[in-house]
């Protein structure tokens, strides 16, 4: 007699581990999709920063009260504004500043920071009040510090800077501090204090290479605030003076226009949109990227 043979239909469906298995993969697209929309945005804003110095349909600078609040037409692409400025001209040469601002506060911020937070995470206890003070100066918003700068040292482009570069080195500071203290944990960094190596060969060599990610990812969305504070700085009249072009003035000139030139507040608000959209992009597409345990699902 021949054995039966089993009817049940064979399954299709797919296993749970390998289901789980491809579930990175697909999360990994979409962090590196995420990621080269970042970069693409920035390298669009750069590139038109880039341009500025070298080309500009008009002076962003010479009015014309006979052409004032024109549409858009083949001599101004995007229209003129209530001086008779061209906006095209000033969108373009305004994309200086964001990015000026944004890489000098970051770098003054880094510069504060990371050596603070560092030194907090390998000093132990001690470490614990180094970071009370930064604590102190992190009770004051970075915008708040700006105005106060402001009004002592009066409005500028580089007091806007510096007041934002030290009102974003606490949030170095502490991611520094975190990753610090989880580097001193390992025993790479255990061995190195056994071997005798001092704390300044084990900054350098252990945790500045293992910190590297988080502090990236912390200056691209801290380059994304540093825009979006020039442009309230400026659009409060507390950044960067006339007659130099600025996203954050060109709003709050175009107040006056709102109801029978409403574009005059569109281009340079879709422009501080665009930026800080593409570096925050860039920074979740860095953290995602650069992120140890995504790095071991993938």
């Amino acid at each position: 007699m021949s054995a039966p043979t089993s009817s049940e239909p064979t399954s299709t469906a797919r296993p749970p581990a390998a289901a789980a298995a491809t579930a990175p993969a697909r999360r990994g697209g979409r962090l590196n999709a995420m990621l080269i929309t970042g970069a693409v945005m920035v390298g669009v804003v750069v590139l038109i920063c880039i341009v500025s110095f070298l080309w500009t349909p008009m002076s962003p600078v010479a009015t014309d009260p006979i052409d004032r609040l024109q549409a858009g037409s083949a001599a101004h692409w995007l229209g003129t504004d209530g001086l008779g400025r061209d906006v095209t001209s000033q969108l373009i040469v305004g994309s200086r500043i964001p990015l000026l601002v944004g890489v000098v506060a970051v770098l003054i911020a880094l510069l504060l920071g990371v050596p603070w937070g560092i030194l907090a995470g390998m000093a132990g206890r001690p470490g614990q009040w180094c970071m009370r003070w930064n604590d102190i100066v992190q009770a004051f918003p970075p915008l708040l510090l700006a105005v106060v700068f402001a009004a002592v040292f009066g409005a500028s482009t580089w007091s806007a800077m510096l007041a934002l570069g030290i009102g974003f080195a606490p949030g170095f500071a502490r991611v520094t501090r975190s990753g610090t203290i989880q580097v001193m944990s390992r025993e790479y960094a255990v061995a190195a204090r056994a071997a005798g190596r001092g704390p300044l060969f084990t900054a350098i060599h252990h945790v500045v290479p293992n910190i590297r990610s988080i502090v990236i990812v912390q200056a691209t969305v801290t380059f994304a605030l540093a825009v979006l504070s020039e442009a309230a700085l400026s659009f409060l009249g507390l950044g960067t003076p006339a007659p130099t072009p600025s996203w954050g003035r060109m709003l709050q000139e175009a107040q006056a226009y709102i109801y029978n030139r409403p574009t005059l507040i569109l281009w340079p608000g879709v422009a501080i949109a665009w930026t800080v959209l593409a570096f925050n992009l860039l920074g979740d597409g860095l953290r995602d990227q650069l992120d140890p345990r995504m790095k071991e699902r993938r």
